[in-house]
């Protein structure tokens, strides 16, 4: 045999056995007369001792990090044992050394704390899949790609492959397209979601079906996104929202179970509106409260008992005033106020300042605008806020209620993160329901679908479709952790004619849900972004920058495909 045990297996129990080992030069010792060398795989790291004056010993002086080898030995007991690590009572007694292949120098640490950067570790990806947390980060994303196999399986659900080269859609985000060569100037779209295809199915009568599927998206990147990522993508005929709801906690509570033994609770369910109102996000982080507070009517009212002259016209003129209480922060000092000032005015937030009130000891409020309003006024808004002896009042303003939202829902994330209330160990999920039918888009300067076109009306909303489409409510929802949404789906519209009125009939199309696996493990795992759960990931800019892609093809290529391309982009 190759080896008869792997490098994390043996302990005190197997002393005295002679084994063989396979694996990987993680660090070399030389101490006195003797060599030690740990030696790693997969599955963990085996001390290897190397006595002077054998031929193994001599063999092992010559070795270099990463070297591979294979080795056979005697299991002794440790004399200096190690606590951390699972092997630690035992080492091997090398008696044969045999190197299956040298190794370059590599360009950083294989170590859980490496010394590479991120750009160097992606460029060598390979190497960097040795260290052990990002092999665990893919040991859990096998579990859990298993266990959702097994639950889905467990209710009834078939996994049907769909295909990878499909047509192009209109809608959504750019596709990625490929050029056919056997048809000229005419082009296959790597797919955004299997969404027609799991519809066909369901008229097909297969009433439950899944798929844990690849999808691609020509779109900017950030931390949860790449341009090709994996979905747990499922359909259900013959169903109303609540049966969703239902089957999908289950999914959630048994993944929670079976991986980190954790016991979820029942989903709280939070209308979108409530979601705006009181976090400003669609996704809210609700593991810590800090909830909104809207303050419009004690500063307008302030404002009309003064002269024109005198009023604050920040306030007195904003469309929105909102705030939040964080708890315990009175002594933040002028310098990490005027930072959170700062911090709100980035262009990516966007906010023109940030009003400020501390309550102190006394009872007393003192604020960025005390010579605007006199106690009475501070004092109703501490009450209004819930505020005590030593909190602190964060309060933006501005002409869009919903822009100014999302503004203080980046502020209360900051707060949540200095002040250590995101703690990637805890977890909050929720049901975000009752989503709007359409959203208003600047750009094409009509009503847009929220979800997609197909999404059906909650039916008591359905005469607003012919007197008010903005306030129509969809059957849609969005499952929430941590302020990340890990899945969302709808039911399907399958009248005909209800269909025709909002768009046009595509077939008979049920409800569904997918989950986004990539944000699912990375929550799992405690990752602050979905790359460190990818094997071969992209980095910000789309690239692989370990294989090179995307990169320029051979003109003869594309001759083939009579494209012809000239001047790539850089």
């Amino acid at each position: 045999m190759y080896r008869t045990f792997t490098c994390g297996e043996l302990r005190l129990a197997d002393a005295g056995k002679t084994v063989t080992l396979a694996g990987w030069v993680q660090r070399i010792r030389k101490m006195g007369g003797m060599t030690f060398i740990d030696l790693r795989d997969r599955y963990g790291i085996t001390q290897l001792a190397f006595n002077q004056g054998t031929e193994a010993f001599e063999k092992a002086n010559g070795l270099g990090r990463e070297f591979v080898l294979q080795v056979t030995g005697k299991v002794i007991e440790r004399q200096s044992k190690n606590a951390q690590l699972p092997t630690g009572e035992i080492e091997i007694e090398v008696s044969e050394l045999r190197v299956l292949n040298p190794a370059l120098t590599p360009p950083f640490t294989i170590e859980d704390e490496s010394d590479g950067g991120d750009d160097l570790r992606m460029k060598y990806r390979y190497l960097d899949l040795r260290r052990s947390c990002v092999r665990k980060n893919l040991e859990l994303r096998h579990k859990f790609a298993f266990e959702v196999r097994r639950y889905l399986d467990e209710q009834g659900f078939l996994e049907v492959e769909t295909p990878v080269l499909v047509n192009s859609t209109p809608e959504g985000a750019r596709d990625f397209i490929v050029p056919s060569r056997m048809n000229p100037g005419q082009f296959y779209a790597l797919p955004q979601s299997p969404q027609t295809l799991k519809q066909l199915l369901m008229v097909s009568g297969f009433d439950r079906y899944f798929q844990i599927v690849k999808c691609f998206r020509d779109e900017d990147l950030r931390a949860d996104r790449q341009p090709e990522f994996t979905q747990i993508d499922c359909e259900m005929s013959f169903v109303e929202q609540e049966d969703i709801l239902n089957m999908f906690e289950g999914l959630s509570r048994h993944l929670f179970k079976a991986i980190l033994g954790l016991d979820l609770p029942k989903l709280p369910r939070m209308t979108w509106a409530d979601a705006m109102k009181y976090y400003g996000s669609d996704k809210p982080d609700t593991r810590f409260d800090m909830k909104f507070v809207e303050l419009h009517d004690i500063f307008h009212a302030a404002e009309e008992k003064k002269p024109e002259a005198e009023r604050f016209s920040v306030f007195a003129n904003a469309a929105y005033i909102g705030g939040i209480c964080a708890k315990g922060c009175a002594v933040y000092t002028r310098k990490q106020l005027d930072q959170l000032t700062d911090f709100v005015r980035r262009p990516q937030i966007g906010a023109k300042g940030m009003v400020y009130a501390r309550i102190e000891e006394d009872g007393t409020v003192k604020s960025s605008v005390d010579k605007f309003y006199g106690q009475e006024t501070l004092q109703a808004v501490a009450h209004e806020m819930g505020a005590e002896k030593g909190d602190l009042l964060l309060i933006l303003s501005g002409d869009d209620a919903m822009k100014t939202r999302k503004q203080l829902s980046e502020l209360r994330l900051e707060m949540g993160r200095q002040l250590g209330l995101r703690d990637p160990k805890k977890f909050s999920c929720l049901w975000v329901i009752d989503f709007p039918m359409y959203e208003w888009s600047d750009e094409e300067q009509r009503l847009m679908a929220m979800h997609h076109p197909f999404t059906s009306p909650k039916p008591e909303d359905i005469p607003l479709l012919d007197t008010d489409p903005a306030a129509v409510r969809a059957n849609a929802y969005d499952m929430v952790i941590n302020g990340v949404e890990v899945g969302g789906g709808s039911i399907r519209i399958h009248d005909a004619q209800l269909q025709e009125k909002i768009f046009e009939i595509l077939g008979f199309t049920p409800g569904g849900l997918a989950y986004g696996l990539d944000r699912f493990v990375s929550l799992f795992a405690g990752l602050d972004s979905i790359r460190d759960c990818i094997a071969f990931p992209k980095n910000n800019q789309g690239r692989d920058v370990m294989l090179g892609a995307p990169g320029p093809v051979d003109q003869i290529q594309l001759d083939e495909l009579l494209l012809d391309v000239r001047k790539p982009n850089k």
